[in-house]
């Protein structure tokens, strides 16, 4: 069920998005310091946390590519799902603390310093970020990886509340420069205000997207209108029908679970190679699967 080649991709990519963020928390809280600004300590505090969720999901990748053992007969694909959910956590966490950050700025004003600094930070911000989150995709929809995908997400957030922030501290630098005697430092706490908002969006996002599977819901709707399809679609001569259908997905992995009916007189043989190929059209469409029927004699229709 594992897949060695994708197993090193995410292993890697998550590595990438744990230097990256190390090296802007570093960055922002330096910058946010000699600056005074809040939405750039904001900024800091979302990297932060964003650097813990790139632990979490590398840590997440490493437990979830280990293969099935008799503790863990389903395999470790879960640790994904959880991840997922803590950084959802985390991001309402982030979410809090700038809030209140902001919320203590607006009501205790203090002047800013060297704007300009704060400036570019958040444009080197957003561009790593960028680059970085737009590698985690792909690998993650290459993959189907949920933590991946988690923390992907949360870097492509910090691009747009990056944006955000270097928008409020430009509208700063340029109202001092048109209206000197003008007080505009309120911008950086409602930006950072604003920030918190996005994020909060983007944690229920994940919440709901993560959690779902740890409830084993049912595969998405198109990839199981698939499975029906093909279902419905079988061509084998001793073959009635199939019914008792369930799905569900533990990380990438997939549970595919139903019944299928035959003729009586089908022996095992045939029975065994009829299963085997069903099997294999099931797993090319989901490689990471696995697939279990239970071949059952078809009912005599002639009976009430």
């Amino acid at each position: 069920m594992h897949n060695a080649h994708a197993d090193e991709q995410k292993k890697s990519i998550a590595r990438l998005s744990v230097a990256s963020n190390a090296v802007l928390v570093v960055l922002k809280v330096l910058i946010g310091t000699i600056t005074g600004s809040v939405s750039v300590l904001s900024e800091a505090i979302h990297s932060a946390i964003d650097l813990v969720a790139a632990i979490i999901a590398l840590f997440a990748v490493h437990s979830a590519s280990k293969p099935a053992d008799d503790q863990h007969p389903f395999g470790h694909g879960k640790v994904e799902n959880v991840s997922g959910v803590i950084e959802a956590l985390l991001i309402f966490f982030a979410a809090g603390w700038i809030i209140f950050e902001a919320a203590k700025k607006l009501m205790h004003p203090h002047d800013m310093e060297k704007i300009g600094l704060g400036f570019a930070v958040m444009l080197i911000s957003a561009a790593v970020n960028w680059f970085v989150s737009h590698k985690l995709f792909r690998v993650a929809n290459a993959t189907d990886s949920v933590a991946l995908k988690a923390d992907a997400w949360h870097l492509r957030t910090d691009v747009y509340t990056s944006a955000g922030v270097m928008g409020g501290l430009g509208l700063i630098m340029l109202g001092h420069w048109l209206f000197p005697t003008a007080n505009l430092t309120w911008l950086d706490p409602v930006i950072a205000i604003c920030v918190a908002l996005l994020i909060v969006h983007a944690a229920w996002e994940l919440t709901i997207h993560s959690g779902r599977d740890l409830l084993d819901a049912r595969l998405p709707l198109e990839e199981e209108e698939w499975i029906v399809n093909y279902l419905q679609g079988m061509e084998f001569e001793k073959v009635s029908g199939y019914h008792h259908l369930r799905t569900r997905k533990s990380g990438s992995f997939r549970f595919i679970e139903f019944h299928l009916e035959v003729a009586p007189d089908l022996n095992v043989c045939e029975a065994h190679d009829i299963n085997d190929a069903i099997v294999a059209q099931i797993k090319a469409q989901f490689p990471q699967s696995r697939v279990i029927i239970h071949i059952e004699p078809e009912k005599n229709k002639s009976q009430s």
